[in-house]
């Protein structure tokens, strides 16, 4: 007896639409083109029927004119690729009824207060950086108790608002960046954190707590390559910009680590996952200050799941294909649902 495929929807940011963290403001070629690799690891997977929907204007109404069975969430624009609305995206499809993959709104909204997920992490014993939080508001700015500083925003993701820039050293860099971020951002609050100059690792996970939740091989940032006058730090055009000098020299390489220190990191990024309501995948990424000690840097319900990505990437020194990574998603959230 035959079974049907699953009904399978992919939704991701719309093309048509502006989007203001893109590099030109758009939707652009390298998004679109991650979106067809996700599009292809789908019509791959067998039992499945994928479709797209990336027209945000209909998107609503053809999620209620026919629901799919299981929502790939890979809307890392936001609805109408405005990041506020991100965890808008899978609110809607609670409220239809439709399961997905990846977290829920409610864990999304606590992780665009980064504070708040630092505060938590610190009061469960994760080391996290000295910090404190600004009003972009105040006048005259508040400044850095101590220097070398790093200044970025409370909310956000994909290193939006930073810069070499952030990295300030006196008081006069530390005043200028925050009249530009707070300019730029119009208000909100920003992080002043240590700067912290030690190893940078990213730790990351498949699956979900009690049904196979998989450690992939942890992830080192190699900044041997990047003009010693710009600092270490993983900024936006490294992520988003291929003109970046970040972009052109970052590498990224297995983690060399000792047993006691791998264990650690990993139990903290596991005690994460579950307390943030992660769910199917996400990476969390650490840095070490001076002392050795790697200290949470920033927790990634939504990591990027492109074939270049840092998921991937690990995935890949596990043994585990590009393909084969999407299906362990998608599988991942047929499990949690029963499908």
């Amino acid at each position: 007896m035959s079974t049907a495929p699953l009904d399978l929807a992919l939704l991701t940011g719309d093309p048509q639409l502006p989007y203001e963290y893109g590099v030109a403001g758009t939707f652009g070629a390298d998004d679109q083109t991650a979106v067809r690799d996700a599009q292809r690891a789908l019509r791959e997977m067998a039992g499945v029927c994928p479709r797209l929907l990336d027209d945000h204007e209909r998107l609503i109404d053809t999620l209620r004119a026919k629901p799919p069975q299981l929502a790939v969430n890979f809307c890392d624009t936001g609805y109408r690729n405005l990041l506020r609305n991100e965890p808008h995206v899978p609110a809607l499809l609670e409220l239809l009824e439709i399961p997905y993959t990846g977290a829920g709104p409610g864990s999304m909204a606590i992780c665009a207060d980064k504070a708040l997920v630092r505060h938590l992490a610190a009061a469960h014993g994760v080391p996290v950086p000295n910090e404190r939080v600004v009003d972009l508001a105040a006048e005259p700015p508040v400044l850095p108790d101590l220097y070398p500083a790093l200044i970025k925003p409370n909310a956000g993701c994909g290193s939006i608002g930073v810069t070499a820039d952030c990295v300030v050293r006196d008081a006069t860099a530390a005043d200028a960046y925050l009249r530009r971020l707070a300019e730029a951002l119009g208000g909100g609050r920003a992080l002043i954190q240590d700067f912290l100059t030690g190893t940078e690792y990213t730790v990351g996970l498949l699956g979900n707590p009690g049904d196979d939740l998989t450690v992939l091989p942890v992830l080192e940032i190699d900044y041997s390559h990047l003009d010693p006058g710009l600092p270490p730090i993983l900024d936006y055009g490294s992520k988003m910009d291929p003109d970046s000098p970040y972009w052109q020299a970052l590498r990224f390489r297995p983690a060399e680590l000792d047993e006691p220190l791998y264990a650690r990191m990993v139990e903290q990024a596991l005690f994460l996952f579950e307390r943030l309501g992660f769910r199917d995948y996400a990476r969390i990424d650490f840095r070490a200050g001076a002392d050795g000690v790697p200290r949470l840097l920033d927790a990634n319900f939504n990591p990027t799941w492109s074939p270049d990505g840092k998921l991937a990437l690990m995935a890949g020194w596990a043994g585990m294909e590009y393909n084969a990574l999407i299906e362990r998603i998608v599988t991942a959230a047929r499990r949690r649902y029963g499908l």
